[in-house]
């Protein structure tokens, strides 16, 4: 880097002229938020490692090569030097000797003007206070990265208890790449895996987030540790800025406790047995995934009993102590506490347990590294089914209540997922308790519930009378079916000459530790509902997003009296169709089919929203006119 500061041409003004050769106003703005980032951006050329470009915070630094910063000990034009040289990307993390704040450098290879060059984006701690690149703090965009990616629930098993959480690095740029993440395989077994990528900021959230998804991929085809390390060794020795990534992955058969493990550079996981005494799962040492690709990888086996608890963390968790033993007994000894209270475990209670050991390991100054932790704890007693023998009577519904919500309690659902079932599986039962025995003496009602292996929650209510379809216009209590379909992932309903049959369904998950309820959002759609013609017409315009798409969802299930009654979309003023309204017309389309009917959409030739409809395969779900 030999050129003076003087050769470095300014941002360009996305509000000018951006008509230059090559510069539209898509790439103005661009090149506006690089300039404005906190992280220092270089673009260099190879010859002398010349910068090109570089936004307010690079020249603030400087861009002579002695003006760049020496990161844990080895002088970052160095680092650019090598990247020139071998046309392989470097990171580097650790202290500045300037100031002893932590940093991340990455310099990628990259064709600048027809020839070779680099790209160079250093990230350090003084950032957020430097007012003169930055006139306020900025926001928290690494913890903002790393919770995005992080998994937006975990299965929800009847046999196991799942709870995951993450806590960033009270050291400001301290985190970024430790990650958790439970996959459901079917058949009762779930993958369970915690991993830490190198590195910290934002270009280790998206190592980790590749990572992550390499790994439910492998998982999906094949789910053995062998196969699925093995895998992500090969996907890291591609990809430097995964390479030497930590992980521990295991498969858990819920219903046996059969625990088939492996890791790579990462520690061995603990169990706490049901006695409270505990111990570190052997196993057998191997590279971090990539540095030494082809490594072989040793699978071990452990039986979890009932009542026993498996804790995977990642190194934050063990971070900051005296030394390695005494990092581990400290863990155990945390686990050991939160985990033997008898009512630590109850349903409820156990959706906080990955949180509450990664706040015992928090050291007096906070955590010195990022901390992901995942929880299996496996029920002592299995879950039975309820079942409920009543006669159809308005004065029994309190009861049902009462106990399916006891039942849902032990189950594990959180309370607001719990009072969404009640009231689905109330309306039901209000259902067959006033109409199904109409003008006869009233007749018995069956309720039972009961999940399965994977965690499906299905519940049926069934009477002997004869069911009484909604009107056109059904009025409040003709919104059964319409309730329903709102609150449960599916709604079925069997007519028999001896009664008729509700079997309502949810997939359980539970969402991350401490997550906070999201807000409904704000959209610029709108739908309405045209009822001049032989049948409702749900009409839709502007942006259908994702707040866009749920106004439509509830529309449509209003206008079809919850799916019972034929209705048709209009999408010919539709500006933008989103990838969640393909999903609210595909579940539409779902439940018109169980009722024997099909979605009428209109759709004008050529346009967008016809195309989206049809590469997402709706075509042959609804009729496209």
């Amino acid at each position: 880097m030999t050129t003076s500061r003087g050769s470095v041409p300014p941002p360009p003004d996305p509000a000018g002229d951006v008509g230059g050769p090559g510069l539209d106003m898509a790439a103005a703005v661009l090149v506006a938020a690089m300039e404005s980032a906190p992280a220092a951006i270089y673009c260099l050329a190879a010859a002398g490692g010349a910068p090109v470009w570089a936004n307010a915070r690079a020249r603030s630094l400087g861009i002579e090569a002695a003006d760049l910063p020496v990161v844990d000990g080895r002088p970052v034009a160095d680092v650019v030097d090598a990247v020139l040289r071998t046309g392989r990307t470097e990171t580097v993390c650790g202290p500045m000797d300037s100031d002893g704040s932590a940093a991340t450098v990455v310099v990628r290879p990259m064709r600048v003007a027809g020839g070779p060059g680099a790209l160079l984006v250093l990230e350090s701690d003084d950032v957020a206070t430097d007012t003169s690149v930055w006139p306020k703090p900025p926001p928290d965009v690494v913890e903002q990265a790393q919770l995005s990616l992080l998994p937006p629930s975990l299965p929800m098993l009847p046999d196991i208890r799942l709870s995951g959480s993450y806590h960033r690095a009270t050291v400001a740029g301290a985190a970024g790449g430790d990650w958790y993440d439970a996959v459901a395989l079917g058949g009762g077994r779930v993958a369970l895996v915690v991993g830490d990528a190198v590195g910290h900021g934002v270009p280790a959230a998206g190592a980790m987030s590749r990572l992550r998804g390499a790994m439910r991929s492998s998982a999906l085809r094949d789910p053995s540790p062998r196969a699925v390390l093995g895998a992500l060794d090969a996907f890291a020795a591609e990809m430097d800025d995964v390479e030497g990534a930590s992980v521990c992955y295991g498969v858990l058969d819920a219903g046996t406790g059969r625990l088939i493990y492996g890791a790579a550079g990462h520690p061995a996981p603990l169990v706490v047995h049901a006695d409270g005494s505990t111990e570190f799962l052997p196993v057998v040492a191997r590279p971090p995934l990539g540095s030494l690709p082809g490594s072989v990888t040793e699978v071990a086996e452990h039986v979890l009993e009932q009542g026993a608890t498996l804790v995977l963390f990642s190194n934050g968790a063990v971070a900051g102590a005296p030394g390695p033993d005494v990092a581990l007994d400290r863990l155990a000894d945390v686990a050991r506490e939160v985990l033997s209270p008898p009512d630590a475990l109850e349903a409820e209670a156990s959706a906080g347990l990955a949180a509450a050991i990664a706040e015992g390991v928090r050291r007096p100054q906070g955590w010195p590294d990022d901390v992901a932790v995942l929880v299996a704890h496996r029920r002592a007693t299995s879950l039975s089914p309820l079942r409920l023998e009543l006669v159809a009577l308005p004065a029994a519904l309190p009861g049902v209540r009462r106990q399916l919500g006891t039942w849902l309690t032990g189950v594990g659902m959180g309370e607001q997922d719990r009072v969404g079932v009640m009231v689905a599986v109330g309306e039901a039962c209000a259902n067959a308790a006033e109409h199904a025995y109409r003008g006869a003496e009233p007749g018995p009602m069956a309720v039972t519930a009961d999940v399965d292996v994977d965690g499906v929650l299905t519940v049926t209510v069934r009477d002997e009378g004869s069911w009484r379809p909604p009107d056109r216009d059904p009025g409040d209590r003709g919104r059964g079916l319409l309730i329903m379909r709102q609150l449960v992932d599916t709604v079925t309903l069997a007519e028999e000459p001896q009664g008729t049959t509700v079997t309502l369904s949810l997939r359980l998950r539970r969402g991350p530790d401490g997550e906070t309820e999201r807000g409904a959002g704000i959209t610029d759609a709108t739908v309405t509902v045209d009822r001049s013609g032989a049948r409702p017409v749900v009409v839709a315009s502007g942006a259908i997003d994702e707040a866009g798409a749920e106004q439509l969802r509830i529309r449509l299930l209003e206008a079809s009296h919850g799916g019972t009654g034929r209705i048709e979309l209009d999408l010919a003023e539709v500006d933008l169709f989103s990838s969640a309204a393909v999903r609210v017309v595909l579940a539409i389309a779902r439940i018109a089919r169980s009722e024997s009917w099909r979605l009428v959409v209109h759709a004008p030739e050529g346009g967008v929203t016809r195309h989206v409809l049809q590469i997402s395969g709706l075509g042959d779900l609804v009729d496209l006119r």
